[in-house]
């Protein structure tokens, strides 16, 4: 049985990690070198890095930025955010991406999906897809027009997986930044209908929220953004609730396997004797 995957979402504004609220607010976080490195030593399993601004403002994807992101990071990378062409790929490719996210081109230049698929494989291919729910059913986003398409999530999902998408990443718009956790309708509907693996984003408040979602789902990677920003060894503390139930990685030095969580899943206290233990080893006098 494959392992189930725990990646990190970050969504890049003007050059820094944001903290995202419903797509319609961000909120500085800080460098997104310094977030990489921070997670790959919280045993994160994958790094997706979106730039948002890139694909509004019409730029090509920074470049310079991805290399110094890549110095960082030692999962698989995906970048995603104002590639238009093959030759903008193959750059990102050079500056250490190992897969490349389409979400504003999936919609307006469906071409160039098959066109990577062709040139390097499937695999490399991750079509992100935000997604709205109107009128009691789920239909694909514009976050830069912000308005929805008339075009369904279901019907979106298998035309990129024909394509050649490797992957789906599936994020809800109402789930955002709301910490209400995941949204099981709409992730199993793209899993019904697609083959690929499919990524699911947007509401985890804590780990219990990956474990709901393994559970009620057949998503083969749950990821995060904002849950991972504000807590130290976030990812290791939520890989040791998941892994309880489910399968997953836990690679790193600390894994507080032995450690006691609340109703919020953050780390509680030892006890007064067991932390007075730790304080001081007994060391027996030396006898000649």
């Amino acid at each position: 049985m494959l392992k189930k995957r725990i990646s990190a979402n970050l969504i890049i504004k003007d050059g820094i990690v944001v903290q995202s609220l419903n797509f319609k607010k961000y909120l500085p976080v800080g460098s997104p070198a310094i977030a990489v490195e921070f997670l790959n030593q919280w045993g994160i399993d994958e790094i997706i890095l979106l730039d948002i601004s890139a694909s509004a403002k019409k730029i090509p994807p920074n470049f310079q930025m991805i290399k110094n992101v890549s110095k960082k990071c030692y999962v698989p990378l995906t970048v995603g955010g104002g590639i238009k062409n093959i030759d903008e790929i193959k750059e990102l490719m050079h500056c250490g991406a190992d897969k490349i996210s389409f979400n504003q081109a999936a919609i307006y230049n469906q071409n160039i999906i098959a066109d990577t698929a062709h040139t390097f494989g499937n695999q490399c291919v991750v079509v992100s897809i935000d997604a709205i729910h109107k009128n009691g059913k789920y239909w694909v986003y514009d976050y830069i027009k912000k308005v929805p398409l008339e075009t369904s999530i279901k019907e979106f999902s298998k035309k990129m997986e024909d394509l050649g998408a490797g992957e789906i990443l599936i994020n809800s718009v109402e789930r955002d930044g709301s910490y209400a956790g995941y949204d099981y309708n709409l992730i199993n509907k793209v899993c019904d209908v697609v083959s690929i693996p499919v990524i699911c984003c947007g509401g985890a408040k804590n780990a219990n929220d990956f474990i709901e979602v393994f559970n009620n789902t057949n998503v083969s990677a749950a990821s995060a953004g904002n849950f991972f920003h504000f807590t130290e060894h976030s990812v290791i503390a939520a890989k040791a609730n998941v892994c309880k139930t489910h399968i997953v990685r836990l690679e790193t030095f600390a894994t507080y396997n032995h450690a006691q969580f609340d109703i919020d899943m953050r780390i509680q206290k030892k006890n007064e004797k067991d932390l007075e233990e730790m304080l001081f080893v007994p060391i027996k006098k030396e006898r000649i």
